[in-house]
């Protein structure tokens, strides 16, 4: 079968880091041992084949289609992602995403999404990927539930619903033809649950460092009352929405470099997205080396960078927009409350709190409860009545961007704070922000050698000031 092959500047590079089993790969690349038939993790902890005896793969999916099946012990399919920063153009990359989506969308409709014609999404992902994009995403499924199947008690039917397979007939009917094995043989002797209420257990991991205590106090200092909660080890979230109502559970695991998630929800097929929307919202697929690298190209003192630092997602794109117009021209506080307050008044009952309302409840609401001018109440329902026509999350960017700042209230720095931490787009800078003025002042960086991870830089700015803050409280 045709795979695209590895680029040769990565073999060396690969192969250094598979024999350190160096963490800061995982993910990036995997391991497939032709003498067992069996693909790796870089640190999956059995003994190491000799050189001759690997081919490396950019994707799980890649040495799937070239043969090769998981390894049950260090689980390929439980690696962190590659990022943004992989280097392929937005239309490949945007392409992955919608394939990778649970449940599987027809590809005509991906097309006709992407704004390009079906022939020509085909000859993009075959190139790039080395299969067509109905393989891809059959991949998918079956590395979805596999992950299920070794780390939750779910009923193997719940395993095939949540993976979009539909039946236990058709889960068992792809895993045999791919890999051989049946789901029982890859749920290996862990017991499967009776399922009467599914509740979905995964660990989702991340390349150390991870600065979980930055993320935390981030998150904490904004989290809103009844929607989501911050404790010193666990990010608690409920969510209601087109990938079902339900709560999920964060629990930072640092000795394993993860976080141990449970999800209640009501929708089984929403599962796999309300998982990847955590992943982002958490930052767990960011490569710490690079970002380190890119601060100080920036003219970051090292002393001074935060090491592991992350970007804190906000959980939807409206939602950020609603944050960035509810936080202008007041304090974080402020802005918290006003948010709370939406969410009170128009939110609705999901799991054990009030979900963030939908854009049609605000954008239909006249907004008497707030206290402020009524020029930002109308910009926040312009928002809202966007964000309620539909398809508006996969619009190409830059006319969506366009199309936002042509309406009344919305301005650049609302834009790039909505796509820094409601898409967790890492090359934001936000250089209208107030607080990162005041200390770019004192400290001169040169934010485009931080490229393209500017958002990041931006962290680092308010971090820095929330630092100079307490060790100057008057000032």
């Amino acid at each position: 079968m045709t795979v695209t092959p590895i680029q040769p500047e990565d073999t060396e590079r690969f192969r250094q880091a598979r024999l350190s089993r160096d963490s800061r790969f995982d993910g990036q690349f995997f391991v497939a041992v032709k003498s067992t038939g069996i693909f790796c993790r870089p640190v999956c902890p059995a003994r190491l084949p000799k050189e001759e005896n690997v081919d490396y793969y950019y994707h799980a999916a890649q040495a799937m289609h070239a043969g090769f099946r998981p390894c049950l012990r260090c689980r390929p399919d439980s690696a962190p992602l590659s990022g943004a920063w992989n280097g392929v153009n937005t239309t490949v990359k945007r392409a992955e995403t919608l394939l990778s989506a649970i449940p599987p969308q027809p590809v005509t409709t991906i097309a006709e999404r992407l704004g390009i014609s079906e022939r020509y999404l085909r000859k993009l992902i075959s190139s790039r990927l080395g299969m067509p994009p109905a393989q891809w995403q059959k991949y998918q499924q079956l590395l979805f539930a596999k992950r299920l199947l070794q780390q939750s008690d779910m009923s193997v039917e719940s395993v095939a619903a949540a993976a979009g397979f539909g039946s236990a007939r058709r889960l068992q009917a792809a895993m045999k033809q791919t890999w051989s094995m049946s789901p029982g043989q890859i749920r290996g002797s862990k017991a499967s649950g009776r399922d009467v209420t599914p509740v979905i257990k995964v660990m989702l991991y991340y390349r150390p460092p991870y600065n979980w205590e930055h993320v935390q106090h981030f998150l904490s200092g904004r989290a809103i009352a009844g929607t989501e909660s911050v404790t010193d080890n666990t990010y608690r979230r409920v969510f209601s929405g087109p990938d079902g109502k339900g709560t999920v559970v964060a629990e930072h695991q640092p000795q394993h470099s993860a976080f141990a998630v449970t999800l209640v929800t009501d929708f089984l097929q929403g599962a796999r997205a309300v998982l990847d929307n955590l992943s982002r919202v958490l930052d767990l697929h960011a490569d710490p080396h690079l970002i380190n690298q890119a601060l100080t190209a920036a003219g970051i003192p090292p002393g001074d960078i935060v090491q592991g630092l992350r970007l804190p997602g906000v959980w939807s794109e409206f939602e950020a927009g609603c944050r960035a117009v509810l936080g202008q021209q007041v304090s974080v506080k402020a802005a918290v409350n006003n948010v709370a307050l939406v969410v009170n008044e128009l939110g609705e009952t999901a799991g054990e709190g009030r979900a963030f309302p939908l854009p049609q409840a605000v954008a239909s609401s006249e907004l008497t409860f707030l206290r402020m001018p009524g020029a930002r109440k109308q910009a926040l329902r312009n928002l809202a009545g966007f964000y309620a026509q539909e398809d508006r999350l996969t619009d190409a960017q830059g006319d969506k961007e366009s199309t936002l700042l042509a309406l009344k209230g919305i301005g650049p720095w609302t834009i790039d704070y909505l796509m820094m931490r409601g898409v967790s787009d890492p090359d934001r800078y936000l250089s209208g922000d107030l607080i990162v003025r005041k200390v770019a002042d004192k400290l001169n960086p040169e934010p485009q050698k931080a490229a393209p991870w500017r958002s990041y830089l931006t962290l680092q700015l308010w971090h820095m000031a929330d630092q100079l803050k307490q060790e100057k409280p008057d000032v």
